[in-house]
């Protein structure tokens, strides 16, 4: 059973009974060429998960459209049967089509063959949390959540979903999200140029509710800032890890899933995570967003 090592940076944090190292990791780069089809090295995808485990991370984010169903696969073979101390969330409420694209799927008989489709594909009676993806490609969008979110906890209910998160939500559709079922964390866009939610981060933390930044560098574009450099460069690091170490520090709600296919670039994000920032570097970074 692996355990996390003390050396991860930020520590534990918990989703409703399971505890989870803030440093996780994000599946969805194993797949190919925009999120499609298989990856190109897969024996070299298959050790990057292995890494993962053995460096002590216990949190793994994937999705059944990552490929379409190509991270999952990979995650059951490099790793099935699981550690006990490992737990996979997982994602529902879109698929792909042949462009590529991320179309919805939020029709109750849509989510509930997702959440089959993940059981079987991961070898698991009973996924550890599934957040229900909302919006679309291009951001949040408005409007209840409440047939799609009323499904899952249907499904809840029935013994196949542990806890439930929310994807993509606007503060609006987490708070209606709440009144259906409890929700364990929530999944948005936030690094430190884009800071639409640090309302709704400081909310979630006095809840205990965790938040979960995807495109934590800043996504297909990555961060730049001549502030961000200015700070790396004083610190002899990389501005990833800046903006890496800056989130952990933000809240210690906020949890980590950085991805990668190359297990040097996966210990290069674990130790730009563990850097000290000082309270000068702070100032200076918290500007990007404002």
């Amino acid at each position: 059973m692996n355990t996390p090592s003390p050396l991860l940076p930020g520590g534990t944090w918990p989703l409703g009974d399971v505890t989870v190292t803030r440093f996780g990791y994000g599946a969805m780069q194993l797949a190919g060429p925009g999120v499609m089809g298989p990856p190109a090295d897969r024996d070299g995808a298959l050790t990057v998960l292995r890494e993962v485990v053995d460096v002590g991370i216990t949190h793994i984010d994937t999705a059944d459209a990552y490929g379409p169903r190509v991270t999952n696969q990979l995650i059951r073979e490099a790793l099935h049967p699981y550690p006990e101390s490992l737990h996979i969330v997982t994602k529902v409420g879109a698929t792909r089509d042949q462009q590529g694209g991320w179309p919805p799927a939020r029709q109750p008989e849509q989510l509930r063959h997702a959440v089959h489709e993940n059981l079987a594909a991961l070898g698991l009676e009973v996924l550890d949390v599934v957040n229900l993806r909302l919006g679309n490609a291009t951001g949040t969008q408005s409007g209840s959540l409440a047939e799609p979110f009323e499904t899952l906890a249907e499904l809840q209910q029935q013994g196949l979903i542990r806890h439930l998160g929310v994807s993509n939500a606007t503060a609006e559709q987490v708070t209606e999200a709440q009144t259906i079922a409890p929700i364990v964390c929530v999944q948005n866009m936030y690094n430190l140029a884009y800071r639409r939610d640090d309302e709704l981060i400081d909310t979630l933390a006095g809840q205990g509710i965790a938040y979960v930044p995807f495109f934590p560098l800043g996504g297909f574009n990555p961060l730049q800032s001549a502030a961000l450099s200015a700070v790396a460069t004083r610190l002899n690091a990389t501005p990833m890890s800046v903006a890496l170490a800056w989130l952990l520090h933000r809240s210690p709600n906020i949890l980590l899933i950085p991805g990668t296919c190359s297990t040097t670039h996966l210990r290069e994000n674990l130790l730009g995570a563990g850097l000290s920032l000082s309270d000068k570097d702070i100032d200076e970074l918290e500007k990007i967003g404002h």
